[in-house]
């Protein structure tokens, strides 16, 4: 069995009868969702939220319970993965685009969890991932200005759609900047400037968020709580 398969395993097990899972995107969280529809079909009432398109997909086709995260005021446990991790359990999660979906589910749940393998977990965040901004397009312009003055940064890119001319939209309607450090911040002031910064709407960065992380190794599965 893989790493992201077996901290998948683990991660179901921490799922009780009769709540309301959330689920966000990625091969393990596939993997997850495997093992739940598995649980239940042992006898688990089970109903799911998900932050991803593609999970959503996948939630259909296997015909299992769905509630919009627009219908609920608090979910019990969301799970999700990460580029990076430290060990008190911050989170990078620049790939999908969808981190802002993605923060309001792991706001609204009594526990948010992040698996993943063990070369997800780091002392220190790598420059090589990017801090990622949902912006409005109407501060295309102003945004990258205004963070350039306030963080020493190497460089900033706007997303570009490859399959048509223009900037990735999100589902929000809005673009997508990633943001590149010269040198990592204090993680703890980076959400609170740049969340003051007008046309920034959420960044991909989980600061204090996460109540556990089911990393997989070589070596086992190990859960690291706050």
């Amino acid at each position: 069995m893989d790493l992201k398969k077996q901290a998948a395993q683990k991660a179901a097990t921490l799922v009780e009868d009769k709540t309301t899972v959330g689920v966000g995107a990625g091969s393990t969280i596939a993997y997850l969702v495997e093992f739940l529809e598995k649980a239940i079909k042992d006898g688990l009432d089970l109903t799911f939220v998900t932050s991803s398109f593609s999970t959503l997909q996948l939630l259909q086709t296997k015909m299992l319970n769905i509630k919009a995260s627009s219908a609920l005021k608090e979910i019990d446990i969301y799970f999700d993965g990460c580029d990076q991790l430290d060990k008190q359990l911050n989170a990078l999660k620049s790939g999908g685009g969808i981190h802002t979906h993605e923060k309001l589910l792991a706001s609204m749940a009594k526990q948010f969890v992040l698996i993943g393998d063990e070369a997800k977990l780091v002392d220190d965040f790598d420059l090589k991932y990017p801090v990622v901004l949902e912006i409005l397009p109407q501060a295309a312009a102003f945004v990258p200005a205004k963070v350039n003055q306030l963080f020493e940064i190497t460089r900033w890119l706007m997303r570009m759609n490859d399959k048509k001319d223009g900037p990735v939209i999100t589902e929000n309607g809005n673009y997508l900047i990633d943001v590149y450090f010269k040198k990592w911040p204090d993680l703890s002031s980076i959400n609170p400037v740049l969340k003051s910064v007008s046309g920034i709407v959420e960044t991909s960065l989980f600061y204090n968020m996460a109540n556990k992380a089911i990393i997989a190794g070589e070596e086992g599965v190990v859960v690291l709580e706050k």
